[in-house]
């Protein structure tokens, strides 16, 4: 993998670059010591490590706007970070970047039942927004396995879903509005609590954005009454391919859970050992189908797919029949990448999605590619909508196992592609997907996100060596605007 080579220069001027950011947030919120640096030098994908130059912990919006216009001024990089729970890279520091933590931007702003919307700030957690508003009967439905530690800003920032986003949808299905400082230092505020916006939807392009375009401070997301009823189904099946077709079946029957997850028999037997769900341990596949709204309907639902399950050859049928047991089948799952690092030293969670129709097949090839690489795989993903995320196992002390493991990753998303697929469901591109877009785009379509990139970030200083395999200058592209230091959507309100 190679980022942008460090600019020199920058670092050369650390201890100015150290004194001006003082000036802006206390002392104690610049780290600057090689110890406390330490915490920062990765994500989730702990493979690649990097020092920042700095790292800032701004606590209001006034200083992250000061921060990004000094870097502006000056040229410096910054790279953003939430909670830094990120698997594909993006939020990777830079020698020569100040990296942005965003986590002193912890509290809920405001809860509004009447219009089902809370008001957050980025570095608030995922699961901490049902927390708040359980008591009164709500939830915030985009639910990853990593909830309890993810960040909101950092799930705008990757579009991320989770168990329960096949019904339900992802980030963007459930965002309402963002508050964001470009990398000039202008305050823009995009959406709000209405549905929907009457402009270009700059809100969707911010969705999922990956930090490259704008640092986010403020989030408005959509909340949910919890359903009369909810049970699960815990299904074993003999063969993941079996398992993989009766996903299908259900769909094709007009059937949409709320959520649908696979696991199979490596990941089904690491869970079982660590949280004791009561997993079928000798099935090859499992499948988890969650079922809710009024009782009637789910009492009607259940029996329709128990039957489609029948024909498609279960081995084995469980149903939830309270809240501790429907929770307990979930448990598993959610703690599924966990329970996988208990068996392995090491692993790569991979991140593509595929038509549900190619799931059997992809099973198949994901079992050749094991052989073909000499290295387990452990499958757990998002059945319903084809979001897979294999767990490729691996020895990072071993000579060579985690080169084996990134070209055995590479294989999958190539066949992903290959099924008429994506590269990433909701991970992200970042570093690790991103020597990989020319495989899903072309040159004219690089060129065209990159055009994008250029009208938010003309000099490519937010987040640089992310997403694009090779970073053209602006003026090579030509721009989609005449940039002249301020944002190119005049008319949106300036905070």
């Amino acid at each position: 993998m190679q980022m942008p080579e460090p600019d020199a220069a920058v670092i050369a001027r650390r201890d100015s670059i150290l004194a001006a950011l003082r000036k802006i947030v206390p002392a104690t919120s610049v780290v600057d010591s090689e110890e406390g640096r330490r915490a920062y030098d990765a994500d989730g994908l702990s493979a690649y490590r990097q020092l920042p130059l700095v790292v800032v912990l701004p606590e209001t919006v006034k200083q992250v706007s000061a921060i990004m216009r000094y870097c502006h001024q000056e040229g410096i990089k910054v790279v953003p970070r939430g909670s830094g729970t990120s698997l594909s890279g993006g939020a990777l520091p830079l020698a020569d970047a100040v990296l942005l933590a965003m986590g002193k931007f912890n509290r809920i702003l405001d809860i509004d039942y009447a219009n089902r919307c809370v008001v957050t700030q980025p570095g608030v957690t995922n699961l901490a927004i049902t927390h708040a508003v359980e008591d009164e009967g709500f939830y915030y439905a985009p639910d990853p396995s990593s909830q309890i530690a993810c960040s909101v800003g950092g799930n705008v920032a990757e579009n991320s879903g989770g168990v329960h986003c096949l019904k339900y949808g992802l980030t963007t299905n459930n965002l309402l509005g963002v508050e964001m400082v470009t990398m000039e230092g202008e305050v823009v505020r995009l959406g709000g609590k209405h549905l929907d916006a009457g402009d270009y939807d700059l809100l969707g392009i911010m969705t999922g954005s990956e930090g490259l375009l704008g640092v986010v401070t403020e989030v408005s997301l959509r909340i949910l009454q919890k359903p009369a009823t909810r049970r699960a189904l815990l299904v074993g099946f003999d063969e993941t391919a079996t398992a993989a077709q009766a996903v299908g079946d259900i769909i094709a029957a007009g059937i949409i859970p709320a959520g649908m997850e696979m696991m199979d028999h490596l990941a089904i037997n690491a869970a079982e050992d660590f949280v004791h769900a009561g997993y079928p341990r000798d099935a090859a596949a499992l499948l988890i189908i969650e079922l809710d709204g009024p009782e009637v309907e789910v009492d009607a639902l259940i029996d329709r797919v128990d039957a489609i399950v029948n024909q498609a050859g279960a081995s084995s049928i469980k149903i939830s029949m309270s809240e501790d047991e429907r929770l307990r089948f979930w448990a598993g799952r959610k703690a599924a990448f966990p329970a996988v690092g208990r068996i392995s030293p090491d692993y790569l969670c991979m991140d593509g999605t595929i038509p549900r129709r190619a799931l059997p097949d992809m099973m198949v090839r994901m079992a050749a590619l094991s052989q073909k690489y000499g290295l387990r795989v452990a499958n757990v993903f998002h059945a319903g909508d084809g979001n897979l995320h294999p767990l490729i196992l691996f020895d990072a002390n071993e000579a060579g196992e985690l080169q084996r493991a990134e070209d055995f990753g590479a294989d999958i998303l190539r066949a992903c592609v290959e099924m008429g697929g994506v590269l990433t469901g909701e991970h992200g591109v970042g570093v690790e997907k991103r020597d990989l877009m020319p495989i899903q785009f072309s040159e004219d379509d690089l060129k065209q996100q990159q055009r994008l990139k250029c009208a938010f970030d003309a000099d490519h200083l937010l987040n640089p060596g992310k997403v694009f395999p090779q970073l053209h200058r602006c003026a090579e592209l030509g721009r989609l605007h005449v940039h002249q230091g301020k944002m190119p959507f005049p008319d949106l309100p300036r905070f």
